[in-house]
């Protein structure tokens, strides 16, 4: 949550106390412009002993609680009927109020499942915006997906509340061009992970919901980051500001015909699960459990992770937990708007982005701005953020290359993980490297995966710019900062 100081400034203050620590080093940057080189110029191949500060993601990062971790300890490891299973149950229908529920071991795990169960080739899949994984797992089984967002959504600079919103014109659009009985499901992602974690509004919702009823059409709603989004909606939303994050979090789901989550963010564990009211859609899914994940009580799942997930559940309801995140990534992005920087706004959930686009003009969106802007912000800080641009992209049928529709680099900030100093240090390093963004150039892959080619691709930097940059670096804070 946010406290008022006497001056009148809101600053994000932990709600915790840290009992266990984890060590860091700062390395040398000549040791980081090794390490990047080797890593192909990729900071998912970079070792963590390489890093400071991994604000890559925020997926199976957060800390967990005390309660948390304690759960872990009185799991049920049976292979069949774990009463883990169980309590998991018990939580979803408190907090969620489904009835059927069947973990997996990840997101994508239930985004296999989904495509397996209730797309046909040739079917049309819409959503406010895509995610990596979603968008192959749903190519793969043969649907052309379509986003359908707002215009404010591409807008950088903005001070929409939320801009994760579904287009209701283009919804209807959509369904007059292809019908109905194409269109496996429109799919709500609740942050949009690569557009800066935007959040979509109650209202949004509830108007989706009225046109997918209306078409027959089951609203799929992927709340991976639910609590967050729930967050935003009081902070945001008329009406909505006096009702807690568990009321809000019911409503939402009111609205939802089958839930996926990634555990691995609001409820901070390393798994996830789906559920549903209805049970035709829980049956068909689970025939397919089995083949892909494990049986219906721990579906690819540890039981101790289960443990967790359960208390994860219920602690994302509180409201100290739900802004955990959005209230360090709001401090973060204010700060980098205060000293000048091309920084996402409104800030979102999940993490604060930059807009490379922005950031370095002079590279054009073939020379990976996204990704060059990544390396660079690991050489000058020694913090690993993630590309979120094009290298996030497929190629074409025939080879060609699909531009993203934004270029962003992004700072992830894992729950109860960092502290102020930390976000200080970032945005100092930051504004260094924008005095310097001129030196930064570009890059080109050396080795591309089929599919998914952020994960490990290899890169390399054109014109030795990389050295150019270190010694800059040198010129200002030495060789050991």
């Amino acid at each position: 949550m946010s406290v008022k100081l006497s001056n009148g400034k809101l600053i994000p203050i932990e709600m915790h106390k840290v009992r266990i620590v984890q060590k860091t080093e700062l390395t040398p940057i000549k040791r980081r412009l090794q390490a990047i080189g080797a890593a192909g110029y990729n900071t998912f191949l970079l070792p963590t002993r390489e890093l400071f500060l991994d604000m890559l993601t925020d997926s199976g990062t957060n800390a967990m609680s005390d309660n948390q971790l304690a759960a872990m300890m009185v799991s049920d490891d049976a292979y069949a009927g774990s009463e883990s299973y169980y309590k998991l149950a018990a939580a979803v229908k408190d907090v969620l109020r489904m009835d059927w529920t069947m973990p997996v071991h990840q997101g994508r795990a239930a985004e296999h499942l989904l495509a397996k169960v209730f797309i046909k080739p040739g079917d049309v899949v819409l959503m406010n915006y895509h995610f990596t994984t979603t968008k192959v797992h749903f190519e793969l089984a043969g649907a052309t997906v379509l986003e359908i967002y707002t215009d404010e959504m591409l807008k950088t600079e903005s001070n929409h509340p939320f801009k994760g919103n579904l287009d209701l014109q283009k919804f209807e659009n959509c369904i007059k061009k292809y019908s109905a009985d194409k269109i496996s499901f429109v799919r709500m992602e609740a942050t949009t992970n690569l557009v800066g974690g935007q959040p979509f509004s109650m209202e949004n919702l509830r108007a989706v919901r009225e046109i997918a009823t209306k078409h027959n059409i089951k609203l799929v709603f992927d709340g991976s980051l639910l609590s967050e989004n729930a967050y935003f909606v009081k902070q945001r939303e008329k009406g909505y500001e006096n009702k807690s994050i568990q009321e809000i979090i019911w409503e939402m789901m009111s609205l939802a015909d089958i839930f996926y989550m990634s555990a691995r963010k609001s409820t901070s564990v390393r798994g996830g699960m789906i559920c549903t009211n209805h049970k035709k859609y829980y049956d068909l899914l689970l025939d397919w459990l089995p083949v892909y994940e494990g049986f219906s009580t721990y579906g690819g799942m540890s039981t101790k992770e289960i443990e967790a997930m359960t208390v994860g559940l219920r602690e994302m309801t509180q409201l100290e937990v739900a802004g955990a995140g959005p209230d360090f990534i709001k401090y973060f992005v204010e700060r980098m708007v205060e000293e000048g920087l091309p920084a996402v706004t409104p800030p979102g959930g999940l993490a604060a982005h930059l807009d490379a686009k922005r950031f370095l003009p002079h590279i054009p969106q073939e020379g990976y701005q996204a990704g060059a802007l990544t390396a660079a912000i690991y050489l000058a800080s020694g913090a690993r953020s993630m590309e979120r641009g094009t290298v996030s992209m497929e190629r074409a049928p025939d080879g060609t290359e699909m531009y993203a529709d934004l270029e962003l680099a992004r700072m992830a900030l894992p729950r109860r993980v960092y502290t102020m100093s930390h976000i200080e240090y970032m945005v100092d390093r930051l504004k260094w490297l924008y005095t310097h963004r001129e030196l930064v150039g570009k890059l080109k892959f050396v080795h591309e995966p089929p599919v998914l080619r952020f994960f490990f691709g290899r890169m390399e930097a054109l014109d030795g710019w990389e050295k150019k940059l270190v010694d800059a670096f040198i010129a200002d804070f030495g060789e050991n900062c």
